[in-house]
């Protein structure tokens, strides 16, 4: 739910999509709400007192340690008090003992320790125990619990139950990006669909929209790529013809207006797209622009009676902007090359 609440923030932003924004935001506040009090309720409860008891070491192991103080890994039997009505268990627990104590611990001998009856597994060797306990740590003998009786932490383990919670989270943003995958990754624009349709005639109406590709080995002038984008544009629009076609590295884009007769548009599926990246890598080599930047190609309408579309691939870089036209068939008609007015 919070991966889920997060996401619909960050969508409704992005697509402004107000509902989705207020949903999102209160879905994340209750959320708050509800980690705020269940913490405040087991705050409320105080943990019982630690308490003293003796405890047999059954091994020990120093990990190292460059300072007086050296890490060292107990493995001990807990014998807790007759009043604590509970039995002896075994427990691992590593904690610093100062290079001078080290001596007094060893296998089969008896420590006092100090622990919590709440948390069994929280133990630490008292090492400055009272003359009263060290007294009975020097008389006691204490038998060795069985190790199926061996307790430990059980937020130790938290580390699989995090990977579980983040690929929760990534699922519930996930779910809600899925829904709104069509707005957020295959149109710039709004659908057409969804504008209203002109005060003036029912039957025309002005369209303009865009698609992204991404991905691997998502240019435009990979071949093939050009006419299924523009195809993909056509069944978006619902019509072929159009006024103005642009297509850069990533993206495709159209205009068109439907009440203007088929002669001053241009058919999305007549151009010859197998032939444009050729003219994309004579204008990048051939106008003077020696490390282009970026390129750009406008299709628009013949002027003349009988002319086909026109075909004009423009490039910039640091020596500035320079640009070819051709006509239908992918012959260059006309060149400006950087520097000539």
């Amino acid at each position: 739910m919070t991966g889920a609440a997060l996401a619909a923030l960050v969508v409704g932003v992005i697509l402004e999509r107000v509902p989705v924004l207020v949903t999102g935001g209160g879905v994340l506040v209750l959320l708050v709400l509800l980690a705020a009090l269940g913490g405040r309720r087991s705050g409320r409860e105080e943990p019982p007192a630690a308490r003293i008891a003796l405890a047999r070491i059954e091994d020990l192991r120093a990990t190292g340690g460059e300072t007086a103080d050296v890490p060292v890994t107990f493995r001990l039997t807990v014998a807790p008090e007759p009043a604590d009505e509970r039995p002896a268990y075994r427990v691992k627990i590593s904690q610093s003992v100062n290079l001078v104590d080290i001596p007094a611990y060893r296998p089969g001998g008896t420590a006092v320790v100090e622990y919590r009856p709440d948390k069994p597994w929280d133990v630490r060797v008292v090492t400055r125990p009272t003359p009263e306990w060290s007294r009975r740590a020097e008389a006691a003998e204490i038998d060795s619990a069985p190790e199926s009786t061996l307790v430990s932490d059980p937020d130790a383990v938290t580390g699989s139950w995090c990977v579980v919670g983040l690929v929760a989270l990534l699922a519930g943003a996930a779910l809600v990006v899925l829904v709104f995958r069509g707005e957020l990754f295959t149109s710039d624009d709004p659908p057409a669909a969804s504008k209203p349709p002109s005060s003036s005639s029912s039957s025309s109406r002005t369209f303009s929209t865009s698609t992204t590709v991404s991905g691997p080995s998502s240019s435009l002038l990979t071949f093939g790529r050009m006419r299924a984008t523009a195809m993909e544009l056509e069944t978006r629009v619902g019509t072929a013809y159009v006024t103005a076609i642009t297509i850069e590295d990533h993206r495709m884009a159209v205009r068109g207006d439907s009440a203007l007769p088929p002669a001053e548009t241009v058919h999305l599926q007549s151009l010859p797209y197998e032939l444009l990246p050729g003219l994309v890598r004579e204008a990048r080599t051939t106008l003077g622009v020696r490390d282009p930047e970026s390129w750009r190609i406008d299709v628009t309408p013949g002027t003349g009676g009988g002319l086909g579309p026109r075909v004009r691939v423009t490039v910039s870089g640091a020596e500035g902007t320079a640009h070819l036209d051709a006509d239908a068939t992918g012959r260059v008609t006309d060149r400006r090359a950087v520097g000539v007015s």
